[in-house]
């Protein structure tokens, strides 16, 4: 059959099967995770069963994808801002509005059909990002342009933690690679990985322990920069002023932001996670809040425990499809939605895990050579932010689901069960590909 020109032209193939395989196994992990005893074929026309309306879903992704192909490129570059406001102003809507599920406070609820605005916002702070980054009057080398991203991304972050979406936040923190790219200083990101590595010493070393290990440290830098203390005594006052802040933060930033702004069961993750059980403080928590920490800390091991062992049990080739035992009868939690991962390594072993990972990382790769190729700012910053999007989201949530890191709760792309997330990542992705499309034609 003769393809339409107008819609193949240009396009990349390789992203397009890459997405096309890749959302099809989630369908088929879908099926593998719930199906029962239904008949097959009726359950995937039914439109009742999970896998059914995953399906469905796939369908209405590409009609969008299509749709967005057929779009001229230069509608997203000047909608960009536009649809940030928008994305702004479903998120602001979510408080009157939003529907509690399973502990989350971010979707609105109609009729049956559900809407998650922190997940559509990636592609619109990824639209506003790459037109703030483009134009010619920023100058990302100024302090003010800097804030001015950053604000740009830590608006709906900060909106998604308030709707106890913490997991979704830290997502927007990707896109700060997309500004390193674009010449953010990289004494941010080594600031901001030392405050991580900062934050975990502290549940991990006893407080006055740590105060003594940051002064021993702050005293062996002043040694073996003696010489050029005397020449500069600045360089002393900076590292006064360091010790001074990594005191600060261990002492009274960390357990403010733990005890005051994180929930409970998200600290209780994060502990889990290093190895530490949450301190309980009789003083301070009532029996009703130490009982729910003991249920969440319990609830987070077997997911953990759970999956490890679905993955495990899979060993070198998998027990085939329909044939796991973990995730047919349900003994991992969340298997068709965070932990979907489980499904694959249970079905199709080690083999059928690597094999997907390296569809993603291919996946990633591509999308890296399509950024470079770009003639404009905007195509190349929108390229990068698909892709650190994207890498987040599989390191987070295959690390999760192995114990790596927290529980947080960010679904697998094209893999994981859920409307609003396959069509976010199908639309993000589609934009980029029309985008690629017209980079010869087009120089924004």
């Amino acid at each position: 059959m003769r393809k339409n020109p107008e819609i193949s032209k240009g396009v990349d193939s390789l992203l397009v099967i890459l997405y096309l395989i890749l959302a099809t196994i989630g369908v088929m992990s879908i099926f593998a995770a719930t199906h029962r005893n239904e008949d097959i074929v009726s359950g995937f026309l039914s439109f009742k069963t999970d896998y059914s309306k995953q399906l469905l879903f796939f369908g209405i992704s590409i009609i969008l994808g299509i749709f967005i192909l057929l779009t001229d490129s230069k509608f997203f570059t000047a909608t960009a801002n536009l649809f940030y406001f928008a994305g702004i102003l479903l998120l602001l809507l979510v408080f009157p509005f939003h529907t509690e599920i399973k502990g989350t406070k971010s979707i609105i609820r109609f009729s049956s059909f559900q809407l998650q605005p922190a997940e559509l916002c990636k592609i619109f702070v990824n639209l506003a990002l790459a037109k703030y980054l483009s134009r010619t009057e920023t100058d990302f080398t100024k302090l003010k342009s800097q804030l001015i991203a950053t604000a740009i991304v830590m608006v709906p972050a900060i909106l998604s933690i308030l709707q106890s979406e913490t997991g979704l936040a830290l997502v927007y923190f990707s896109f700060f690679l997309v500004m390193y790219r674009e010449g953010l200083p990289s004494i941010v990101l080594i600031v901001g990985f030392s405050l991580a590595v900062l934050v975990i010493a502290t549940l991990l070393i006893e407080p006055n322990v740590l105060a003594i290990i940051l002064t021993v440290l702050a005293g062996l830098t002043i040694y073996f920069m003696r010489k050029q203390i005397k020449r500069d005594r600045s360089i002393l006052i900076g590292i006064a002023a360091i010790w001074v802040i990594c005191v600060g933060v261990q002492r009274f930033a960390v357990p403010f932001f733990f005890n005051n702004v994180l929930k409970p069961y998200q600290v209780q993750r994060i502990y889990a996670t290093v190895g530490r059980d949450f301190p309980v403080d009789p003083k301070t928590m009532t029996e009703e809040d130490i009982k729910k920490i003991e249920e969440k800390k319990k609830a987070t091991s077997y997911n953990v425990k759970q999956s490890k062992i679905a993955i495990g049990s899979g060993g070198f080739i998998g027990k085939g499809l329909l044939k796991g035992t973990q995730t047919r009868y349900d003994f991992v939690p969340e298997q068709r939605t965070d932990f979907i991962f489980c499904t694959i390594g249970e079905g199709f072993g080690f083999v059928g895990s690597t094999i997907l990972l390296l569809l993603y990382l291919l996946l990633i790769f591509r999308i890296t050579v399509v950024a470079e190729r770009q003639r404009s700012t905007f195509s190349r910053c929108y390229a990068y932010g698909v892709a650190v999007v994207l890498f987040f989201h599989v390191a987070i949530n295959i690390g999760m689901t192995v114990g790596l890191v927290p529980v947080i709760g960010i679904p697998l792309p094209f893999l994981s069960y859920g409307g609003t997330a396959l069509i976010t990542f199908t639309v993000l992705l589609f934009i980029l590909i029309r985008l690629d499309a017209d980079r010869q034609m087009v120089l924004r």
